[in-house]
């Protein structure tokens, strides 16, 4: 089973930059982005979390954003994908870079999953 990364933030900026970063230390894990609208502007797209999913070779997906609508859009999304996706309340820098290094060094859900519960927001 593989792991991919999906990050989705309200400007279309911040998770192309986040995945560039991811990149440096994750370079074998799928990681695709999802930010702004279709038209370009600030908020999210289901269509564009769906492209996402649908782009992330991964069997299972570990989804991170940045602000709560965004989590509304992607809760959505993962009603009408047939892809096994995770949804994380945490950190959204801090939490893709731990699960994007820890994929990367063959680490299994539950052990990501236990070092992301400190990152969760409340």
């Amino acid at each position: 089973m593989s792991l991919g990364i999906v990050l989705v933030s309200h400007v279309p900026e911040i998770p192309q930059g986040l995945k560039k970063l991811l990149d440096q230390v994750a370079s074998d894990v799928t990681i695709t982005t999802a930010g702004g609208t279709n038209d370009g502007e600030i908020g999210t797209s289901m269509e564009k979390i769906m492209k996402a999913f649908d782009e992330n070779d991964a069997d299972e997906l570990l989804a991170f954003y940045d602000l709560g609508s965004a989590k509304m859009n992607l809760e959505m999304a993962m009603e009408m994908s047939n892809k096994k996706v995770h949804l994380y309340d945490v950190a959204f820098i801090e939490g893709a870079y731990t699960a994007a290094s820890l994929i990367q060094a063959d680490a299994d859900l539950d052990y990501v999953e236990k070092q992301l519960k400190p990152l969760k927001i409340k």
